[in-house]
This record gives C-alpha cells, structure tokens and sequence, in this order.
C-alpha cells in the first residue's frame, strides 16, 4: 500500500519560510514523478511543483525563484523549501505520487496516489 504523509506546514508572516515535508512509503517503479500542489476554498488544486525519478525538476511560474523542490531517495523523502512566503501562498498543500514522468503541468486527476495535506497560512 502506497502512503504520501506530509508534514511541515504551520503559520508564517509574510516573507518567512516553510520546509514541507513528503515522506513515501510503498512506493515502487523505476519511472515515477512526485508533485506538490495547493488547494484553496472553491478552486481546484493547483500544480506548484515536481520532480521526477531522474531528477528533472519543474515550477509553476507562482512559485519558481521562491520555492524548491528535492529529494533524498535513502530516506524516501521530498521536500518543498518555500522562502518569501506571500499572503496568497496560503493554501493547504498536498503530495502527490503517479508512476510516470510528469511535468508541474499534469493535472491532479493524474495522480495516484495522494497524502492527507498540510496547511499552510501565511499572514501578511
């Protein structure tokens, strides 16, 4: 059984900084993608970042120069480093699993598999 379980989100002024967390397990495939993407009230969720089994790594354009995405593959793990946080980056965050290459621009339908989602609220 594939787990996503995110941690990490929490409460920050504007400017701050976030580290989530994506910890899988049960995951297996030699060609998969891991996505991050927010939701909030009455909008779908939405694609921020993500990054692939070879390291290809993409942004959406709200996010890029801002936040980082990686991975350490021993500890099954990704990480989104958020810095320069803004009001409008609130959202509960979620990551997401889907055993093939992807870009920031699959849509959440095309995913898998999904942890349970963290908030993140970032004041101004």
């Amino acid at each position: 059984e594939v787990q996503l379980v995110e941690s990490g989100g929490g409460s920050v002024q504007a400017g701050g900084s976030l580290r989530l967390s994506c910890a899988a397990s049960g995951f297996t495939g030699d060609d998969y993608a891991i996505a991050w993407f927010r939701q909030t009230p009455g909008k779908d969720r939405e694609g921020i970042s993500c990054i692939t089994e070879n390291g290809k790594i993409h942004y959406a354009d709200s996010v890029e120069g801002r936040f980082t995405i990686s991975s350490d593959k021993a500890k099954n793990t990704v990480y989104l480093q958020m810095n320069s946080l803004k009001p409008e980056d609130t959202a509960v965050y979620y990551c997401a699993a889907r055993n093939s290459f992807a870009t920031v621009r699959e849509s959440a339908g095309s995913y898998a598999y999904w942890g349970q989602g963290t908030q993140v609220t970032v004041s101004s």
